[in-house]
């Protein structure tokens, strides 16, 4: 299930030089470092190669934020939902954030039943931009994760490095635990 490939690194082309390249890759090391904050030590959380992506989860007790109703902000708590799952799609080539994209998560039991299936939509956050959403668990595992990225429709610039994300990718995280309650 894990796509592994040769990852397409960034080449020198009319659309990028040696030198935005290097910028490019600064952006990704910094975004990588959060990452690492983010799964390490702020939540529990780990991330894998898969294709043309690096992609992690972290998941902390469910949160409120803003959604967006009828024109207006509107802060919502989280109801029965106990733990946000988070999910984060680099760019395997430079490791800066990949917006735009569909991200699905499952959640399977160690029996092998689905808890759920759910639609990750980009959420914006203070310092790491992720796909995520509140969950209801029954507990806090130990779960599989399977995180399917769908093929991206936006467009891709540059005849040299834009044939990429070209294909959809699946991954699976065994036997992870799920931090459960409510942030207050």
């Amino acid at each position: 299930m894990n796509q592994k490939t040769q990852v397409q690194e960034l080449q020198s082309s009319d659309e990028i030089n040696d030198e935005q390249i290097g910028l490019a890759k600064k952006q990704g090391e910094a975004l990588q470092e959060a990452l690492r904050h983010m799964t390490q030590k702020e939540a529990h959380g780990q991330q894998k190669s898969a294709g043309d992506y690096i992609i992690a989860w972290a998941s902390e007790k469910a949160e409120g934020m803003y959604m967006l109703q009828d024109s207006h902000l509107t802060w919502q708590e989280p109801q029965a939902e106990n733990t946000h799952l988070e999910v984060v799609v680099c760019n395997a080539a430079d490791g800066r954030f990949v917006p735009g994209l569909t991200v699905h998560a499952t959640l399977i039991d160690q029996q092998g039943n689905v808890i759920g299936k759910h639609q990750q939509h980009f959420l914006w956050h203070p310092w790491l931009y992720h796909y995520g959403r509140n969950w209801q668990v029954p507990h806090e595992g130990p779960y599989t994760l399977r995180v399917r990225v769908e093929v991206p429709d936006f467009p891709r610039h540059d005849k040299t490095n834009g044939k990429r994300f070209d294909r959809p990718v699946e991954v699976e995280f065994p036997n992870i635990k799920l931090e459960v309650g409510q942030k207050k």
